[in-house]
């Protein structure tokens, strides 16, 4: 079987390598596409570096428009002329939406999977149906998204969970213990929350809140990060290395995360958290415009709002702080959430009566030619 993969981002390389894992003993696989450290280890060779797509809002968008365009014309040719069996782009919605334009503009007529369905149920539900003639299926990471899609007039979806399900643990009720802080992966992500959590980690440290201080990343992000800490005022471990971080887990009082896959992970993880976003200015006008609705996944897959969320358009330094110091002292908030966790755990790994969850190996193999 030739399988396209491409995944712009690092949750897109993780969903990308555990497809690979779970197709390789099922199918003689040749592997072409982009991809990150977990395709590479998995034997892709990528067409570009993954990093090339790490963009997230409007300016940051912009600032790189012409190599973005150019990637996508690039992606599109090497499809149309290696003819895969199947393509699978995972997430970076724009850039997956504007290849499978280009391939169906070329003719191609093979097989398009979209792996993480765009967020129409929360912004843009007129997207869903101009899906349906660019992809034969989209696999669904959240347990309601079949359902919405259907509703929408989207493409035909299933829910296959999410690779974060392997490594679920019991919720955490540490009295003390570590502060872990998840700034981003995404360049932009970087540049406008390492300040924050920098500064609350500076306030929790003086107030002697939480044993110590970590920043759980990727093998790509280590050395930089590694290189950004070192002059901060206090101690931060950079931890690349997936075991160590699960160690580190374990001791965890509570995680400071930007809102988005992260926190995801992290529910599944038990570990009780407050979720961070600081937007460019595009993304703060569309939000309000939105009605701020949550954004933090576990919020939005149990429809209340279990993890507290700060999102604004400018450095929100002093309310981080004092949220953060606000719920290392609340037992009793902690404890309400990992409950809430638990229940998070049982939904995404059963799916629900009407999307089961599926194997989303079985979902691709499901195009194969007869």
């Amino acid at each position: 079987m030739k399988l396209f993969v491409l995944a712009g981002e690092p949750s897109g390389d993780r969903i990308g390598a555990d497809l690979v894992r779970r197709l390789r003993p099922r199918v003689d696989l040749a592997l072409t596409g982009i991809g990150g450290d977990e395709l590479t280890a998995e034997g892709l060779v990528s067409l570009f570096p993954m990093s090339d797509l790490a963009v997230m809002g409007i300016s940051d968008v912009l600032r790189r428009l012409p190599l973005l365009l150019w990637r996508v014309e690039q992606t599109a040719r090497a499809i149309a002329r290696s003819r895969p069996d199947v393509t699978v782009l995972i997430d970076s919605q724009e850039f997956s939406k504007l290849v499978a334009q280009r391939l169906r503009a070329k003719g191609f007529d093979r097989p398009v999977l979209l792996y993480v369905a765009p967020s129409v149920w929360a912004r843009s539900p007129h997207r869903a149906a101009r899906l349906k003639p660019l992809f034969a299926e989209v696999l669904a990471v959240l347990p309601f998204e079949p359902r919405v899609m259907h509703d929408l007039g989207g493409p035909p979806t299933s829910y296959v969970g999410h690779p974060a399900l392997a490594e679920v643990q019991p919720a955490r009720f540490n009295e003390t213990g570590l502060v872990a802080l998840l700034p981003g992966s995404r360049e932009g992500e970087l540049r406008r929350h390492l300040p924050i959590m920098r500064a609350a980690a500076e306030a929790m440290a003086h107030e002697g809140r939480g044993e110590g201080f970590f920043i759980p990343t990727l093998p790509s992000l280590a050395a930089s990060l590694g290189a950004e800490t070192a002059s901060w005022p206090i101690n931060v471990e950079v931890v690349a290395d997936r075991a160590r971080r699960a160690e580190l887990y374990d001791r965890t009082l509570l995680a400071v995360t930007v809102a988005g896959t992260a926190t995801l992970e992290l529910a599944l993880a038990g570990v009780p958290m407050l979720a961070v976003y600081v937007m460019d200015p595009h993304q703060a006008r569309v939000y309000d415009k939105l009605g701020r609705p949550a954004v933090s996944l576990p919020n939005i897959i149990l429809g209340r709002p279990v993890v507290p969320e700060i999102i604004r358009g400018q450095p929100p330094v002093d309310e981080v702080v004092a949220a953060a110091r606000n719920l290392l002292a609340n037992e009793k908030a902690r404890r309400s959430q990992g409950e809430a966790f638990d229940e998070l755990v049982e939904l995404m790994a059963q799916g629900t009566p009407e999307a089961p969850r599926r194997d989303p190996a079985d979902r691709v193999l499901a195009h194969l030619a007869p």
